[in-house]
């Protein structure tokens, strides 16, 4: 238990020293990705960049495999 903690810290501090450079790559702002904005709010769903997150991860898991 504690070692998936561990990792799960590591991979998310990652994430966080990466995320300016993330952006700039444009997921979040795919074409699919929900946008409903409203007078006083707004909801968004990236349904698509969350495909496209979970094939890359997959490929990279089956092949370090």
């Amino acid at each position: 238990m504690q070692k998936i903690l561990i990792i799960i810290g590591i991979v998310i501090l990652i994430i966080g020293l990466f995320y300016p450079h993330l952006k700039k790559l444009g997921l979040g702002k795919l074409p699919g990705d929900i946008i409903l904005k409203g007078e006083n709010s707004s909801f968004y769903f990236p349904i698509i960049t969350c495909i496209v997150i979970s094939i890359i991860l997959s490929l990279i898991i089956n092949f370090l495999r």
